[in-house]
């Protein structure tokens, strides 16, 4: 994994880190725990460039959420959450999802879009509420872009700075990788075999316009 990460990144350039990051963000085959410190190893050794590495990684990261922000502004809460119900076995994220994350946008408002940023997992959902909110294109992408750029900071300079011991780190990197892949597709599949339609959703609260 560690190999073909890497190896992948070597050859499509930043334009494989804005694919990767893009597509983790829609619906996350490979979390971005795993592409961006694999890019900051790449950039150690000389094959990127550190600031295009942070660029091609942010504009993935806020390209990737730009659907599930537009899914929510168009379609609304009820749509959305009725689609969601609908497809919860294949999605990534149900009704009860949505319903948590406008009760977080609701207590936090535009700051969870900042911060649901370096939270796993919570980086596709924050997208949701702040459609829903009609929060501003704008905003929704300054909040996402900082909180994405410093998100991927970290990472990038985590793989960056283990580039010395590359040989080392990658004994151990490489069957952790495999294992976290691997789990994640154990648990995806676990969960469309399983999946039993939860309790309906409550019912959506009325938005207001968020500038």
């Amino acid at each position: 994994m560690f190999e073909l990460i890497t190896g992948f990144l070597e050859k499509s350039g930043y334009f494989g880190v804005f694919a990767l990051m893009a597509l983790e963000n829609i619906f996350p085959p490979i979390p971005s725990e795993m592409i961006m410190p694999f890019a900051g190893f790449v950039v150690a050794r000389g094959d990127l460039n550190l600031a295009g590495v942070l660029l091609a990684g942010t504009a993935g990261s806020v390209a990737g959420a730009l659907p599930w922000y537009y899914a929510a502004k168009v379609y609304g809460c009820e749509r959305l959450k009725r689609l969601a119900e609908r497809h919860a076995r294949w999605l990534t994220i149900s009704a009860t999802d949505i319903d948590g994350a406008l009760d977080a946008f609701r207590r936090h408002g535009r700051k969870t879009v900042l911060f649901g940023r370096l939270i796993p997992a919570v980086r596709t959902l924050i997208s949701v509420p702040a459609g829903l909110a009609k929060m501003s294109l704008g905003r929704f992408l300054l909040y996402s872009s900082i909180g994405s750029l410093a998100w991927s900071g970290l990472l990038v300079a985590a793989g960056f700075m283990l580039e010395d011991k590359y040989t080392e780190v990658s004994k151990y990197v490489d069957p952790v990788s495999k294992a976290i892949f691997g789990a994640m597709l154990a648990w995806y599949l676990y969960r469309v075999v399983t999946y039993r339609a939860p309790a309906k959703a409550a019912s959506c609260p009325k938005q207001h316009e968020e500038r």
